[in-house]
């Protein structure tokens, strides 16, 4: 059994999200919807997170298992060839049995991007946040230094979040501007549902003044008089890329191995003394 990592990119626009829905159409349902015509059998595909309907993707990392032996360019040309224009498998690769594409992730990069011309953009309508106001990039920054670190989010999660904890570390909160638009570039171990978004609808109303930079330290706190957000429309969020380190994976695959080789040997030897 062989177990293939894919990178996926996609426009989330006409989808349910990732996860299959009875709702719509969803990405996982079209990815392991190409990979059956491929291998001829059902295919189970194991993402690293899920994102909401309408949410983007440059580098949604999934993985399935299978006993295949074609080479790994065939199922990335393959599953492309059955897949809608707007999802693409861009890489695939070899990992050890151990890994999981969810639970092996070390960290995580999502950007939040804002559109901020006077008139509407029929090019970036779908992938951004139209704002016409003007913002207090100041005060969102000083918003966004108290959101670093491992910091209790309960806060900010919406209703039917299942996590078991509500802890996650914020490495970094960058702002990167790109003529017209802003990006808001959130990196972190993980993200509660619609975290990002909620992060992201907190900041853009301190920098419109409609909440004060204390707000977001009296939300960390768990004031409930503190009101979040509002979301920040699902279009202009992006899953960018996940983290692993592979080295370790690869270290723990090989000790494994090992391992099953000297029980062999143990049992061999067991074997042969018997009477």
């Amino acid at each position: 059994m062989r177990t293939i990592l894919m990178t996926i990119e996609y426009d989330g626009t006409q989808y349910a999200g990732w996860q299959l829905q009875t709702n719509g159409p969803s990405i996982q349902g079209v990815v392991e919807s190409a990979l059956t015509q491929v291998l001829g059998e059902s295919v189970r595909v194991h993402s690293s997170g899920r994102t909401d309907a309408g949410v983007h993707a440059r580098g949604m990392m999934a993985h399935f298992r299978t006993e295949a032996q074609l080479p790994l360019l065939a199922f990335r040309d393959g599953a492309n060839r059955f897949l809608p224009l707007d999802v693409a498998v861009r890489e695939v690769r070899l990992v050890p049995d151990t890994f999981h594409a969810r639970f092996s992730a070390k960290g995580k990069w999502y950007r939040y991007t804002i559109c901020r011309t006077e008139t509407r953009s029929p090019l970036a309508q779908h992938m951004s946040w139209h704002l016409r106001c003007d913002l207090d990039f100041r005060a969102m920054r000083a918003a966004a230094d108290l959101l670093v670190g491992e910091r209790d989010f309960q806060a900010f999660r919406t209703s039917g979040c299942m996590a078991r904890t509500t802890v996650r570390n914020i490495y970094s909160i960058d702002f990167v501007e790109e003529s017209d638009m802003l990006h808001l570039d959130f990196k972190g171990s993980g993200f509660l549902r619609q975290m990002v978004r909620l992060l992201a609808g907190t900041l853009v109303s301190v920098g419109r003044g409609k909440r004060q930079v204390n707000d977001v330290s009296r939300l960390l706190a768990g004031d409930a008089t503190v009101p979040c957000g509002p979301s920040a429309p699902a279009k202009g969020l992006c899953l960018q890329e996940v983290w692993y380190d592979f080295d370790s994976l690869a270290n723990h695959q090989l000790s494994g191995q090992s391992q099953r080789m000297a029980n062999g040997r143990k049992n061999s030897v067991a074997e042969s003394d018997s009477p």
